[in-house]
């Protein structure tokens, strides 16, 4: 791999570890402000109807939840989608346009009046293995909803973990006022290689790329259990623990050595790479009684599990980035489990697994492949969704 590309960095900024141009997402806000739980996020029904109009109220009250029974503390409702705006429209007898508008009115409305309370407090440490959740989160909300912000979004907190986090090519656990600690544990490095992976569906750079390899390298050379298999939570040059755990179970955030092993595999199918594929394979084996006992907790190393048996389908597209844009729409509904790569024809240095040749007219060529097997290109879009079984745009039955 060529060495990364050099971080962004602010107007003026110089030395040998810049600063990113913001990035990162902070590890929480309080559930309380003002001494009261809740204060801050939930309504109740007289405020909101002093401030919207009674055809608005008549749009919100049943989206948000409103003709039910408060769902907070027994008096408010912290607004939740309670029903479609297809059975809305039917049910007040307007146009489906006319009620959209009446409910982005009143959403206006109550987020002007919302900024007048006081925020709650928000802890802004900037947590490794946070970010990597939330990167992949939006990384893929944002390929799945075409929201390029989200997607955006998603890539500058990579940046700022690679700019800020990364140091001597080592990971770095949390950063807070601009100072970076503490070396990084297994769920450190396990999310940000699955959130490295949804990144590069959302936006391909090669810069993710060389990041995704050097977090799995350091993986294997510095958490595995080469002798019963498995990753321990602290690395090799840590410093002596007492005991020294290898997590198994899934709790609030799924155990780093299901995710792990998941993302180790879809990296090594994706390049080809069999150390991968076969840490991978070790880990499954040392938790297989695990997940026999208790397989309810341990969801993460059964995905992986799941993907061991049946390797996940690569879709990789190359072409003229315009003409890419179409088809990457069109694949952002892949059956769960697919991978899906788009990578414009001006890039180069590509591994050879990726490297595939343009077509001779310019135009799209899409190679589908199922473990090391790929099929013949494909230049056609319609045989293209065919072959990956996308049958049509996925509905949430609330969002019609």
């Amino acid at each position: 791999m060529r060495e990364m590309q050099a971080c962004k960095t602010t107007a003026g900024m110089t030395g040998k570890n810049p600063e990113p141009e913001g990035g990162g997402y902070y590890s929480s806000l309080d559930a309380d402000s003002e001494g009261v739980e809740g204060k801050f996020y939930v309504w109740n029904r007289d405020e909101i109807t002093k401030i919207v109009t009674s055809e608005e109220y008549e749009v919100i009250a049943p989206y948000y939840g409103l003709t039910r029974s408060p769902n907070f503390e027994e008096k408010h409702w912290n607004l939740e989608i309670a029903a479609s705006l297809a059975d809305i429209s039917t049910a007040c007898g307007v146009s489906r346009e006319e009620t959209e508008r009446r409910l982005a009115s009143a959403r206006r409305k109550m987020l002007v009046e919302r900024e007048r309370r006081i925020w709650p407090g928000r802890d802004e440490k900037i947590l490794t293995s946070w970010n990597g959740l939330m990167i992949r989160g939006m990384a893929r909300a944002g390929r799945v909803f075409g929201r390029d912000e989200w997607v955006q979004s998603a890539a500058d907190a990579a940046d700022f973990i690679r700019c800020s986090l990364w140091k001597n090519g080592r990971l770095l656990a949390t950063c807070k006022d601009g100072k970076a600690h503490l070396n990084a544990y297994l769920d450190d490095h396990a999310f940000m290689l699955e959130a490295l992976l949804e990144l590069m569906q959302a936006d391909f750079r090669q810069s993710d790329l060389e990041f995704a390899v050097a977090l799995a390298d350091l993986l294997l050379e510095q958490f595995e259990d080469e002798r019963e298999g498995g990753f321990f939570f602290t690395s090799h040059d840590h410093e002596k623990l007492i005991h020294r755990p290898k997590p198994a179970y899934d709790t609030a955030i799924p155990t780093g050595n299901g995710v792990a092993a998941h993302s180790l595999q879809r990296l090594g199918h994706l390049l080809g790479e069999f150390r991968y594929l076969q840490s991978a394979d070790r880990t499954l084996d040392v938790f297989h009684p695990a997940m026999s006992r208790q397989a309810s907790s341990c969801c993460s190393l059964l995905a992986a599990l799941e993907q061991s048996l049946v390797p996940p389908q690569i879709v990789i597209l190359r072409g003229p980035a315009q003409a890419l844009a179409e088809w990457k729409k069109a694949l952002r509904h892949c059956p769960g489990g697919s991978l899906v790569f788009s990578l414009p024809a001006e890039l180069a240095g590509l591994p050879p697994s990726l490297s595939k040749p343009l077509a001779v007219d310019n135009s799209v060529n899409a190679w589908v492949c199922q473990g090391f097997n790929c099929l013949p290109a494909i230049g056609d879009m319609q045989e293209l969704l065919r072959v990956c079984k996308i049958q049509g745009k996925i509905e949430s039955p609330f969002y019609n």
